[in-house]
């Protein structure tokens, strides 16, 4: 095993801090320039065309939105190589686990960490939005909002079971958000590899050679252009939202915030301190650069190279167990997605006029917990997967349309941070299970430097 001691991770971390702080800073001063001129003066206007407008808008022709590109290209430059990044990872993962037994040991216990997680994440968000609920505190004034609700996707959940298995094999390398359908083909391809053996060579080969290329290519995007794209993005989220947005819901808003915060900074360390036995300060300290990166870019798909090197350089996590778990929890891990969805869908349902008792929050729970799984690692997406939730409780009258068109308009800034919670249960749960199969260097871990290390067999 060869070690090489580093301090890039924590000058990323560092860099990334700073970032997001200036952007913070930046675009709540954008805000208030904003909130005191007027959003429809001539000053604001030509800011918003030169600097946030959203180009792709129809009828947007003269508007040059220079932070909207930045940050579009950047995040398209991760998105260009989720998929070959997750077959080319996982197929490997596949052929280097040749102990039959391992593989499914490590299969039973990674749905399992994702199971404790996710039921913990939503007792604690069923708990805390009965709370408020039962407080009266969860209103708001749905009269003057405009129904936007009509493009949300209402299908089964369960749907997302079927389409797993694609019917074509270019239905699954078509589409970001065909992820499951990816790691289908690439267990599958994995294990026929590992049983053929030496027989194939070329294919393994290549597939190692494209694997290099994606590091080299991530690695790249991350540290030179990481913390620059952070405060580009940051900023323009700030700055082209509005208080007037926030008020009609601000007890949403902080209620979903703090119950967010609680189990992305307590949840997950007391998960890793009892089922690694580890210190989990260290795992808060480490992983904090990839909450980070998930709040700015709010994808989990764009997060997930910076969390593959974290999780393997820094965490002590082997290579071949991080790169079959990460790629699969960004599909239907998503802790963070699920407490969004349940105290969302309580606050809708109160302000629609919907008596909410315990019983139906243990519904919703379960009903979030599906959604949650079928929502695919991009930004928003959360909230349009919502609908699906709310139709299956029945809340649809048209105070819960509304109420829901409110929480389109508002989500971006909670949609950040459930981003953030999405990426470090995955990370969290590689680490438990890791350390349960002996594929964990707790030297690694315990360093204060980042490490890159490659694990041999």
């Amino acid at each position: 095993m060869n070690k090489k001691i580093s301090n890039s991770g924590n000058k990323l971390a560092i860099k990334m801090a700073i970032s997001l702080s200036l952007g913070l800073l930046v675009g709540i001063g954008c805000i208030f320039l904003r909130e005191s001129v007027g959003s429809d003066s001539n000053l604001w206007t030509t800011l918003n065309n030169l600097l946030f407008q959203d180009i792709s808008v129809e009828g947007v022709t003269n508007a040059i939105g220079i932070f909207y590109i930045l940050g579009q290209l950047f995040v398209k430059a991760l998105q260009l190589v989720i998929v070959p990044m997750v077959f080319t990872s996982i197929t490997l993962a596949m052929c280097k686990i040749s102990d039959t037994k391992k593989l499914g040991r490590i299969s039973y216990k990674t749905i399992l960490g994702f199971v404790i997680t996710s039921v913990c994440a939503l007792i604690l968000a069923g708990t805390i939005g009965f709370i408020i609920k039962s407080m009266g505190l969860f209103t708001a004034n749905v009269d003057n909002i405009a129904a936007k609700a009509a493009t949300a996707n209402s299908n089964n959940p369960l749907m997302i079971v079927v389409n797993a298995i694609p019917s074509n094999i270019t239905e699954a390398f078509s589409s970001n958000g065909s992820v499951l359908a990816i790691v289908f083909v690439a267990v599958a391809t994995g294990l026929s590899i590992n049983v053929l053996g030496d027989k194939i060579k070329v294919l393994k080969n290549i597939l190692e050679d494209v694997n290099q290329i994606i590091t080299v290519f991530l690695s790249f995007i991350i540290t030179k252009f990481g913390p620059f794209a952070i405060f580009v993005l940051i900023t323009r989220t700030f700055a082209i939202y509005g208080i007037d947005n926030l008020k009609p819901a601000l007890v949403y808003v902080v209620t979903t915030v703090c119950a967010l915060l609680i189990f992305l900074v307590f949840g997950y360390a007391a998960f890793v301190g009892i089922g690694a036995k580890v210190n989990p300060v260290k795992f808060v300290k480490k992983i904090g650069k990839v909450a980070l990166f998930g709040f700015s870019t709010s994808s989990s798909a764009a997060t997930l190279p910076l969390n593959t090197k974290t999780t393997v350089e820094e965490l002590g996590v082997s290579e071949d167990v991080a790169s079959f778990i990460l790629p699969l929890g960004m599909t239907i891990n998503m802790n963070g997605t699920a407490i969004m969805q349940v105290i969302a869908a309580i606050f809708i349902a109160s302000s629609a006029g919907y008596d909410v008792t315990v019983s139906n929050i243990v519904v919703i729970a379960l009903l979030a917990l599906i959604a949650s799984i079928g929502t695919p690692a991009a930004p928003g997406a959360g909230a349009i997967i919502l609908f699906t939730v709310l139709t299956g409780m029945g809340y649809n009258n048209d105070a819960a349309i509304l109420a829901y068109s409110l929480i389109l308009a508002i989500n971006r800034p909670i949609e950040m941070l459930v981003t953030s919670l999405n990426v470090v249960g995955d990370s969290a749960t590689c680490l438990v299970v890791a350390k349960s199969e002996g594929m964990f260097d707790k030297d690694i871990y315990n360093s204060e430097n980042a490490v890159n290390v490659e694990f041999s067999e």
